[in-house]
């Protein structure tokens, strides 16, 4: 029995033993506490309960907390009421949602230049600083200043300091103070580091009154009365801007001073107690005093590369020749950086469970894109120092020239460097000729290049050897931002514009049968207009009319769908120009009409409509989209939407194809077409007044016939010309008249469309292997 006991307590302890440290802190901790209770209070509960009830009842009160905010964060549906006693008004919505949110943006610099120096140093500031800054302002006193390109300038006809600065506050309060959290005052002597004075915004807040740059004390003053020297910038919040308003006339009046940096600061002092400071909340505006007659490149002291502000700059080379120095400074510090993030991914990637599989080349890119198919395979183009072996009308082999022979190199070029910066001192390359190269383009890395070059290398000791090496670089693609577009609404009423020949008024009912299941019975915002187009000898007396059918069926359209206007106008001519059928669709039609010019093939669908109303904008850019032809049905016909042998979609087919149009047809986009297009009227009449002033007489007869509309834009407008594919425009096979008295361009262009849009290669070559077999026969 004593053995059993013991063999149980040994077992008990064992159990226990874990907990023992927990249970001797415990009684620990409550014999330390009973002898820090005083005997004065007399008996008490033990300390410990009180601690666990306390805890209770904390957690009771911490889930009754808990409940309450449960209850405050649950959605609840809250009625509209609107008092009928009280007229409605309508709720007028802003455009952007930052507007309608009350956002601004983080900074504005105002420069203060002058009759002599803006057309020198004011524009230097321009192209050092500005693609860094939200907005750009120049004030100046001049009257009627005119301002050079690309710049801003406000003129306020007075040149005293103190005037000009008071005007420049009151103008940046009245029409910018809603918009900007900081304004940025400098001289057009100034350098400024853009990227730094961002940061330094950046970590200010704004709910404050902030008047930072570097401090001046005025002569006399205490060290209390400190002012801003305007040669170096400084920073105005916007909530001091809004209090120093009301008395900035009173200033102008009482203070006397000859520089407008020292009559701010008197005024800020004496009208609001506020004097300059170069530190605030840990961020301190660090500026340098650059020397006469002093080179940049030699100076290199923490003072000068850590500093936002650099004054005086008397000429703008020398301004010129402190952004390049600054700029190498940020070039080799973002380098730095990327040196040391590519070294912490290599060694992070080494605990991933891919290893140094998982590292991808270059180090921090994205991987390479990764076909899923062989459609999408990405393609190697191949090229030399001289030819490029992928040409855009489809050559064989074409010279290499412009953008493409500066890319090609530079990254020989490129190359050639990064292999003596590894190799140096032990060798030195020389490049002797590129045997071959092959790139292409990584939508989710940039471009590629693989380069075999011939190269000569020298030792140290002079030996020569010639040696061939392969290369990899990769061009990066670069930080991606949003261009500035104007406003455009698909509220826009468009109006199609459908030229009819004689030949094609038999294809004009399905056009009309199209227009009708799609415009008209969904009420889409659009207007037609028909201009028929007779021959010399058609349509005339006594002789039958070929667009009979055509207006009777425009008729019966009107008739059952009232309050619908379909227009259609007459002519004659003996060779039908594009440019010219427009000219007559154009003076019949407001400046302000958004045209869709059309074929007789063209099913316009409303999200083609949709897609010109948003591509088209006034004044700045006209859509001519790409089509997908269909090819001829007997040599290429229908496949079932699995697809051969349930190979899946043909990928030639379109991605907008409707199907309910039936068994899908391969087919392609034909990049020669250029019939469809959108633009603007008022565009089209300044490309045309343009075209009728660079050529008159004969010579502009004879551009007119071979000239199509998109020609006039690209040749004769400033507008930018968008042309991309568009799935939605489906086009069935037809055979294009080429007229032999187009350009010879037109023509070939006609020709080509016509070939390429019978059949895709695999067609082509089993029909002709048919014909020879059966002719064999």
């Amino acid at each position: 029995m004593a053995g059993m006991t013991t063999m149980r307590l040994n077992s008990l302890l064992a159990l226990l033993r874990p907990a023992l440290p927990l249970i001797l802190g415990l009684s620990l901790g409550c014999s330390l506490s009973l002898l820090r209770v005083s005997w004065v209070q007399g008996e008490g509960e033990d300390p410990c309960v009180e601690i666990l009830e306390d805890l209770g009842r904390s957690q009771n009160l911490d889930s009754r907390i808990r409940q309450d905010h449960s209850d405050d964060f649950k959605p609840r549906v809250v009625p509209y009421y609107r008092d009928p006693n009280k007229p409605y008004k309508k709720v007028l919505r802003t455009r952007y949602i930052q507007t309608e949110l009350g956002s601004r943006e983080r900074l504005l610099v105002a420069v203060l230049t002058s009759r002599a120096t803006l057309s020198t140093l004011a524009v230097a500031v321009n192209r050092t600083v500005a693609h860094h800054f939200p907005r750009l302002l120049y004030f100046t006193g001049q009257r009627g200043a005119r301002a050079p390109a690309g710049m801003q300038v406000v003129s306020h006809g007075d040149e005293r300091p103190a005037w000009l600065m008071s005007e420049t506050l009151r103008h940046l309060n009245t029409y910018f103070g809603a918009d900007y959290d900081w304004f940025f005052i400098m001289q057009d002597d100034t350098y400024v580091q853009a990227p730094r004075l961002a940061a330094l915004v950046g970590h200010l807040s704004i709910n404050q009154d902030l008047y930072l740059g570097r401090a001046e004390e005025f002569i006399g003053a205490g060290e209390q009365a400190q002012y801003c020297h305007g040669g170096f910038g400084y920073l105005l919040s916007r909530s001091l801007l809004l209090r120093l308003r009301p008395h900035l006339d009173g200033c102008r009046g009482d203070i006397l001073s000859a520089r407008p940096d020292e009559w701010l600061g008197r005024c800020l002092i004496d009208s609001l107690g506020i004097g300059c400071v170069s530190q605030h909340q840990g961020q301190q505006y660090r500026s340098f005093e650059l020397a006469k007659n002093r080179d940049p490149e030699k100076e290199d002291s923490l003072a000068f590369l850590r500093a936002f502000a650099v004054h005086p700059v008397p000429e703008g080379a020398l301004m010129y020749r402190l952004h390049q120095r600054f700029s190498a400074l940020e070039l080799e510090q973002a380098y730095n950086e990327i040196e040391q993030l590519q070294a912490q991914i290599r060694n992070l990637t080494m605990l991933t469970p891919e290893g140094e599989a998982g590292l991808s080349w270059p180090v921090g890119l994205p991987a390479p894109f990764t076909p899923h198919s062989r459609f999408e395979v990405l393609g190697w183009d191949y090229f030399t120092e001289q030819h490029t072996f992928s040409c855009a009308d489809g050559a064989p082999k074409c010279p290499l020239q412009g953008a493409s022979r500066a890319d090609v190199g530079d990254a020989v070029e490129t190359a050639l460097e990064q292999l003596n910066r590894r190799y140096q001192p032990r060798l030195r390359f020389q490049k002797q000729r590129l045997l071959n190269g092959y790139r292409r383009f990584d939508p989710a890395r940039g471009m590629e290049y693989t380069l075999d070059l011939l190269l000569e290398a020298v030792t140290q000791r002079g030996h020569r050897r010639t040696l061939a090496r392969r290369v990899s670089l990769l061009r990066p693609l670069s930080r991606v931002e949003i261009l500035p577009m104007p406003y455009v609404t698909e509220a826009t009423r468009v109006q199609l514009v459908l030229p009819l020949l004689v030949a094609e008024a038999a294809a004009a009912p399905a056009f009309l049968e199209a227009f009708e299941a799609s415009v008209l019975e969904p009420r889409e915002h659009a207007l037609l207009t028909l201009l028929l187009v007779y021959g010399p000898r058609e349509g005339g007396r006594g002789a039958p009319d070929p667009f009979l059918g055509v207006k009777a069926a425009v008729t019966e359209l009107e008739r059952q769908y009232p309050g619908t206007r379909l227009a259609w106008l007459a002519v004659r001519a003996e060779v039908p120009s594009q440019v010219r059928l427009m000219d007559v669709v154009s003076k019949k039609h407001p400046v302000d009409t958004l045209f869709f010019l059309t074929t007789v093939w063209t099913r316009p669908v409303p999200e083609v409509l949709n897609r010109c109303r948003m591509n088209a904008i006034s004044g700045w850019q006209a859509f001519f989209p790409v089509h997908f032809q269909e090819f001829n049905p007997t040599l290429s016909p229908p496949r079932s939407p699995s697809g051969p042998l349930g190979a899946g979609p043909d990928p030639q087919s379109p991605l907008g194809a409707d199907p309910s149009r039936g068994a899908p047809v391969g087919g392609r986009f034909d990049r020669h077409a250029s019939a469809e297009g959108c633009f603007y009227n008022a565009d089209y009449l300044a490309a045309r007044a343009r075209l009728a002033g660079e050529l008159a007489g004969q010579e502009e007869e004879e551009a007119l016939e071979g000239l199509e509309v998109m020609d006039v834009f690209l040749r004769f407008s400033g507008l930018h010309l968008f042309r991309a594919v568009e799935p939605g425009l489906v086009q069935k096979f037809s055979v294009r008249d080429c007229s032999p008295r187009l350009s010879e361009e037109l023509y070939h262009r006609c020709r080509l469309s016509n070939l390429e849009g019978l059949a895709g290669r695999a067609q082509l070559a089993m029909a002709l292997f048919e014909q020879e077999q059966a002719n064999s026969t």
